[in-house]
């Protein structure tokens, strides 16, 4: 029951934040395009820093929830006599699970920093392109959390 818990948290955890990227990309900043930089520039620090927030929870719960079930599942299969070998489709999810929280702590403490600052300033020019720059690395991540999620839909249906 625990493990059922632990990954369902998990799992909405994710979802949560590819989901979240998905909305940034296919309808947020679209609709924010037709304002002008005062506008939208503030718009989009203010609605990314609510997103990086929400971010950071569900990066504590997958870490926590994700380690755990592998510990848990790796401690049932030593204490049943057998060998625990990460599964692959585990493997790519754990790799690239954390490559996107490293991406996303780059992105977090680098270019939207910059856009934060640039937009206090008034410094249209500085915040669009830091803006640009969270998009670019928003857009990798999105790429990574779909094929996180491909990987356990198929890996789990194997």
């Amino acid at each position: 029951m625990l493990y059922a818990v632990l990954n369902a948290l998990h799992v909405l955890a994710i979802v949560l934040w590819v989901g979240g990227m998905a909305f940034a990309i296919l309808c947020l900043r679209p609709a924010a395009q037709v304002l002008e930089p005062p506008q939208r520039l503030p718009l989009m620090r203010d609605a990314l820093g609510r997103f990086f927030a929400v971010v950071t929870g569900a990066i504590v719960v997958t870490l926590v929830t994700g380690l755990w079930m592998i510990g848990r599942v790796a401690k049932a299969t030593v204490q049943a006599g057998g060998s625990f070998t990460l599964p692959v489709d585990w493997l790519v999810m754990t790799v690239l699970g954390l490559l996107m929280m490293v991406i996303f702590g780059v992105l977090r403490l680098g270019p939207f920093r910059r856009m934060q600052r640039a937009v206090q300033a008034s410094e249209w020019p500085a915040a669009a392109d830091a803006l640009a720059r969270v998009r670019q690395l928003v857009h990798v991540n999105a790429a990574l959390g779909t094929i996180v999620i491909l990987v356990a839909v198929i890996g789990g249906a194997s």
